[in-house]
């Protein structure tokens, strides 16, 4: 029973594999054409892809090619081949924008570029790039099907961005006062994140680094600023507090308070 089932499957096989053989030595482009929608419908997306290529240079110039080209995007899509799919997609933006899926092609152009986002300690150029692609999107069509979906891959592309510079803000933390004061990049870093992606789920992370990096500087500080600095910390605990009262962090903070506030009795 098995040695039959075995000789089923390599008939079925070498049966698709002529029938596909077949097809790719058709010179008819409209019935490769529509060979290829069935393999793309049966998300066969190389075999798709490989007889749009055939038939594109037939369809140029007609209504036919921009139908070629979407689909083409798609196969790569499929093949999770987001750089060339993206490719295509722009293509097709430039070549029909007013075509009937440009819609699909504008917002495609950003969710490759989310696919192939790296992780956030990479360079996030590409993430740039998608948040971009998404922000042209939304303004142009904010009541689209795909809005949704492209706000919240934003949100977790500025979500990257914001990580990278917590990671950015911890990295000068630990460093200390090796070769300079990096407690004030660290606090200038955290800052700028949250002044830069207002939204972020990071946001008490980085707020926190921002309490350290000041209580930092003003241990180290000159008897002359130490005071003010003093003074400054207090203010951004209440900040952090205010914030985000539940913090874990809060007892951290209590403590960073109660020595601020020895500290500007004895000036």
């Amino acid at each position: 029973m098995k040695k039959f089932y075995f000789i089923s499957l390599v008939l079925i096989i070498f049966t698709g594999c002529g029938e596909y053989q077949s097809v790719l030595k058709s010179k008819d482009a409209d019935f490769k054409f529509q060979k290829a929608l069935e393999y793309f419908g049966q998300k066969q997306y190389v075999k798709a892809q490989q007889l749009l290529d055939d038939v594109t240079i037939y369809y140029k110039g007609t209504e036919r090619s921009e139908d070629v080209l979407c689909y083409l995007a798609r196969c790569y899509m499929g093949q999770k081949a987001y750089t060339t799919a993206s490719e295509y997609y722009q293509a097709y933006v430039r070549n029909y924008p007013k075509g009937k899926y440009i819609i699909e092609a504008r917002f495609q152009e950003g969710h490759c570029y989310y696919m192939d986002a790296p992780d956030a300690r990479l360079d996030q150029e590409i993430t740039k790039k998608a948040i971009e692609s998404f922000s042209n999107f939304v303004d142009l069509y904010p009541e689209s099907p795909y809005a949704s979906q492209a706000y919240e891959e934003m949100s977790e592309l500025y979500d990257r961005l914001a990580y990278k510079e917590l990671l950015s803000a911890k990295l000068y933390y630990n460093l200390g006062t090796y070769l300079g004061n990096n407690y004030l990049s660290s606090e200038i870093v955290a800052k700028n994140a949250l002044k830069d992606y207002p939204s972020n789920s990071y946001q008490e992370e980085l707020s926190w680094i921002i309490l350290e990096a000041k209580f930092q500087q003003t241990l180290l500080s000159v008897e002359e600023k130490k005071l003010e600095r003093a003074r400054d910390t207090q203010d951004e605990y209440y900040n952090f507090i205010t914030e985000y009262p539940e913090s874990k962090h809060r007892k951290d903070a209590e403590k960073i308070y109660k020595e601020m506030s020895k500290l500007t009795r004895e000036q």
